[in-house]
């Protein structure tokens, strides 16, 4: 035996002193490999709807209800949404009985012997270590004796003295906390967790908290990334959709972004520019919230914004040839006499041709009031408190890409040439393509947000930019348009978006396992799970691809695809009965959901039903490797 195998044994051995006490553990570890597996649950392109991913995550992704379901098959339907809900909103469904002159604590006793019964029934698939320490408070010890004996006199004896003592209600709440633990042992977030939705920042503080979540980095991440580091590009992007999704709150209100100064440039330079091109995304009367002067306002700041985004891009552009994107400087390629634009090689008529700000002898160069402007909101992004401690979270909690139970996770696609062969991209002069490509984005971003040195920072910025925009970028899978043919060009061939070959081959079992190899995975039992793209299910389009092998789940969270999509997202839950896909429905509202036990109802799709054990997973392999480690010591 060597002498590092020697102190290894060494150490192991004074945690367990003695023959009985390594059979002990090699039992336990057994008991624990031969257990169902916890449930994970992946969500994806959240984009800011906080209310709807936190319904995902209360209600398990739609297994609370289904435990309840299959537990209490004799309940009234009403009876179990009741108890669903209050299992999601124990605070507010309780505070609404008291609104209402109910009995509360006599409501809350009647329910506690049913929590129970669920709470036992999702404690059933992990050790009692583990569930022990879910449960928190000084209830903790009764809500123990709870799932031990569910359907005993003693729980009668439990609820009688709750109800008697007043502490019933404090009994469901930690019930319901309990519950909700145990239903999601792990949350994949597989990115887009900004722009659209009304509250990004919320959801970033949920998941700061959250222990057992990762996130993959989605596009519309890395761009308010970028803009923390104080990416010019990155910024006017930021700045403008949210003006372009009437969601200016989020900068002002969410992270305290003063707007002064870009509010008094806009209302100025574009004082008597009717903005024709730049109404918001659905029109005004998708904003009521909005005064008539806010409306104004805001499509004027869009405006001012989309002209400095083309500006400062086109300085990204030639510091980083690299990135190969000079043809995307749009501004330079108009013909000012005659009012139209060349876009490769074909003539497009301007939709708007009121263009104050740009020089046509200088188109990209920003004029000193629009300069005044970029380093306002610069100094305002890097020095936000609120945002740099989201982009640690970002940081700390996500990568470009992750790999669990045989699992690719990331938020678009492979790059793939039109062969199916991986598409190398060039990266400040070197070349990089499949998982070597992930892990040295993954290293420049990390090295940016690291560094102190301007030119490294400056390296990462830039880098971030081109993954919202470049193509050939993983982030990206599209060849996205500019955002100029958004609002310049009125014709639907300048709008097109070609999308990468993955989205093309994701049907070839070949080509996805050149890319399991690539990943170091088993292409036998590998999937891939993904977003980005939005799947129609309204138009027939299956989110399984390749039989399943691929998975692209989303499903349209964000309310502007629902339209589109026909639903309210995807919520993929994977556990020891199998992998299912759950289609949601729109969430009116919280409130509405506690006042009328409104749920999203899933609408699952059985994607394997084949039961999964912890000894199939990584913590299995995990734990067969400490028991082979662990019986040496029989030996010694």
């Amino acid at each position: 035996m060597s002498e590092s195998n020697e102190r290894y044994l060494s150490l192991l051995a004074k945690g367990l002193p003695s023959k009985s006490a390594v059979q002990a553990e090699l039992a336990r570890i057994a008991g624990e490999r031969a257990l169902p597996k916890p449930p994970e649950v992946y969500v994806s392109d959240v984009h800011g709807e906080y209310g709807a991913f936190s319904h995902v995550i209360r209600n398990g992704a739609g297994s609370i209800r289904r435990t309840i379901d299959a537990l209490f098959p004799d309940m009234k339907d009403a009876d179990r949404a009741e108890l669903a809900t209050l299992i999601y909103y124990p605070s507010e469904k309780i505070a609404l009985w008291t609104e209402r002159g109910a009995n509360v604590q006599k409501r809350c006793a009647a329910a506690i012997e049913p929590l129970a019964r669920v709470l036992a029934s999702f404690a059933s698939t992990y050790t009692h270590e583990h569930v022990r320490s879910m449960i928190e408070g000084e209830l903790a010890p009764v809500v123990e004796e709870l799932i031990c004996m569910p359907h005993s006199a003693a729980t009668a004896a439990i609820v009688a003295s709750a109800a008697s003592t007043g502490c019933a209600d404090a009994l469901v709440l930690a019930l319901a906390r309990a519950i909700k633990r145990l239903a999601v042992a792990r949350i994949h977030l597989v990115g887009d967790i900004y722009d659209r939705g009304p509250a990004p920042e919320r959801i970033l503080d949920a998941v700061g908290s959250l222990p057992n979540i990762d996130i993959e980095w989605g596009n519309h991440d890395v761009v308010w990334m970028g803009a923390a580091l104080g990416s010019a590009g990155c910024i006017a992007h930021v700045v403008r959709n949210c003006a372009r999704y009437g969601n200016l709150s989020v900068l002002t209100d969410a992270y305290g972004i003063n707007l002064i100064t870009l509010s008094l440039f806009a209302l100025d330079a574009y004082r008597d520019d009717p903005c024709v091109a730049f109404g918001l995304k659905g029109g005004r009367a998708a904003y009521p919230e909005l005064t008539d002067a806010e409306y104004d306002l805001t499509v004027k700041v869009q405006k001012a914004m989309a002209i400095i985004e083309f500006k400062v891009e086109a300085q990204i552009i030639a510091r980083n040839p690299s990135f190969r994107m000079e043809d995307r400087n749009l501004l330079g390629a108009i013909d000012f006499a005659r009012g139209t634009v060349e876009i490769d090689g074909t003539v497009y008529p301007l939709t708007d041709t009121v263009l104050p700000t740009v020089d046509p002898a200088h188109p990209l160069e920003l004029t000193p009031a629009e300069a005044s402007v970029v380093e306002s909101l610069q100094k305002a992004f890097t020095s936000c408190e609120r945002l740099q401690g989201h982009m640690r979270t970002l940081l700390d909690k996500g990568s470009m890409y992750r790999i669990e139970n045989n699992v690719l996770m990331f938020h678009a696609c492979v790059p793939l040439n039109p062969d199916g062969s991986l598409l190398a991209v060039n990266l400040f002069g070197a070349s990089y393509k499949g998982r070597a490509l992930f892990d040295a984005i993954d290293g420049y971003v990390r090295d940016a947000f690291a560094a102190t040195d301007a030119r490294t920072r400056q390296r990462g910025a830039d880098l971030l930019w081109y993954l919202w925009l470049g193509q050939g970028s993983p982030l990206f899978a599209k060849s996205k348009m500019a955002t100029f043919e958004i609002y310049f060009v009125d014709d639907k061939n300048a709008k097109k978006e070609a999308r990468n070959a993955f989205y093309t081959l994701y049907e070839d079992k070949n080509v996805l396992d050149d890319i399991f190899r690539d990943f170091g995975m088993d292409p036998q039992s590998a999937r891939i799970v993904c977003g980005h793209v939005p799947v129609k299910v309204a138009s027939g389009e299956n989110p399984l691809k390749c039989g399943g092998v691929v998975i692209d789940i989303d499903g349209g969270m964000s309310k502007p695809y629902q339209s589109k999509t026909g639903i309210a997202g995807f919520a993929l839950v994977s556990d020891g009965r199998g992998l299912v896909l759950n289609a949601l429905d729109p969430l009116e509202s919280t409130e509405a959901a506690v006042r009328d036990n409104l749920d999203v109802h899933p609408t699952p799709t059985v994607v394997s039903d084949a039961p999964v054990r912890v000894a199939d997973t990584d913590e299995g392999t995990a734990l067969a490797q400490c028991a082979e480690n662990i019986k040496a010591l029989l030996s010694v």
